[in-house]
């Protein structure tokens, strides 16, 4: 077949051993780095370019995360109206406003408003584990361990270890109490200060984590004296898919960090909850790292909007993947495969049957206007997915995406199973 070819919108992110061998005998095509990892393979978020299809005819659907959204109208004129004032002398009144309204909608004492997620771990972090060479017990594939540069190791001097994550994204209980250290001041080991969660889980597929989890995992953490944050930049979305408010959820955590700029739709910022000296401390490590913003009520305005308005409506965002992944088992080829009930919120998870047909050239075929496409779908369609975990393919929903948009990725997926199937009539 030929494409109107475009760049590849990601190349692979996570592979596990086993797809690593499929690709590798298509080697020429691999970069060598990427050949000699055989467990992992990390995101290229190139931008795709376009190539000599008349753009006035293309729809372009991005999947590749909630991300990439942009503000509307209606938060564009929140922001343009915003009441401001010097956010670091405390004097913002739309910051402070946000704020309370985040600690009221977490169930905790108070809230800080953060640039990003990224940053509201690393203080969270930073203020759990006081001295350098404490110790905090992440998940091996957390957003904080894996994403985040190992900042809490550059910049905070924290060690981290790891327990291994669920296909839910939980971890064994056992296996958590195996990994606290004893015995301090014993000058062999760092000090446990610290057990991390992630909910919804990114890595594991928008996974929530069920209630009675967190509360276990809290009580071993009170057990033995240690604090428990969790990474919530998706707890919104766990909220909506356990039909529970934030507190019910937060209530088995110390800390929180949930992200406004991903299926909120703000495009900036980040609320970091907690009790009131946590926070107090939290707004000296903030200023520490570059993170205090002068009349920051532009963007806090559309964060009040976004946990005021953005959040019931989540649950369309939810039904769009459930959609999509319902395509997938109806497709005629039986070219691919889900587990439906892996799907709980707006990421999802597929894979290939066909080991001969990759992650990284199905994105690059759906991100491509192929030939015959605009015949036969009325107008070419780009859908931007990202090749992830272990041989999979993800692609994640968010106010940006309409239900003709799923509809029309629906058809293009449709297209793409068709045009393969003929090119490769003894693959199914």
């Amino acid at each position: 077949m030929s494409l109107k070819t475009l760049t590849v919108p990601a190349r692979a992110a996570f592979q596990c051993a086993r797809h690593h061998r499929a690709v590798s005998k298509q080697s020429r095509h691999v970069r060598p780095a990427a050949v000699r990892s055989v467990v992992r393979f990390y995101y290229d978020t190139g931008r795709a370019t376009a190539g000599d299809t008349d753009q006035s005819r293309v729809r372009t659907v991005d999947l590749r995360s909630d991300t990439v959204t942009k503000p509307g109208e209606a938060m564009r004129r929140a922001m343009a109206t915003a009441e401001v004032g010097d956010d670091v002398f405390g004097e913002d009144p739309t910051v402070n406003d946000l704020q309370r309204m985040a600690a009221d909608m977490f169930g905790m004492e108070a809230a800080l408003y953060v640039p990003t997620g990224t940053m509201s771990n690393l203080i969270a972090v930073m203020v759990h584990c006081r001295e350098r060479g404490d110790e905090m017990i992440v998940g091996d594939l957390s957003h904080l361990h894996i994403y985040e540069q190992g900042g809490s190791a550059q910049l905070a001097g924290v060690h981290a270890t790891t327990v291994t994550n669920l296909p839910d994204g939980t971890f064994d209980l056992a296996q958590l109490e195996t990994k606290i250290r004893h015995g301090y001041p014993d000058p062999h080991y760092p000090r446990s200060r610290l057990v991390c969660l992630e909910n919804t889980h990114n890595i594991q597929g928008g996974r929530v984590l069920s209630l009675s989890f967190m509360q276990e995992v809290r009580a071993i953490a009170d057990t033995y004296g240690l604090a428990v944050h969790t990474d919530g930049a998706r707890v919104m979305n766990a909220a909506v898919a356990l039909g529970v408010s934030p507190s019910t959820i937060l209530q088995h955590t110390h800390t929180v960090s949930v992200c406004l700029s991903k299926g909120l739709g703000a495009p900036v910022g980040t609320m970091l909850g907690g009790p009131q000296d946590f926070i107090s401390r939290a707004v000296r490590c903030r200023k520490a790292l570059g993170g205090g913003m002068r009349q920051a009520g532009i963007l806090a305005a559309a964060g009040k909007l976004a946990l005021g308005e953005m959040v019931e409506r989540m649950v369309e965002d939810h039904r769009s993947a459930k959609t999509f992944a319902q395509a997938l088992l109806d497709c005629e080829t039986g070219m691919y495969t889900v587990d439906m009930a892996t799907v709980e919120t707006n990421i999802l998870r597929f894979r290939l049957r066909d080991p001969d047909f990759s992650p990284s050239d199905f994105c690059a075929r759906m991100a491509a206007v192929g030939e015959g496409e605009e015949a036969a779908l009325g107008q070419g369609v780009r859908v931007l997915m990202f090749p992830h975990v272990g041989g999979s393919v993800r692609a994640v929903w968010h106010v940006g995406i309409s239900t003709e948009d799923t509809q029309l990725a629906i058809q293009k997926l449709y297209f793409v199973s068709r045009q393969y199937s003929k090119e490769n009539p003894r693959a199914h």
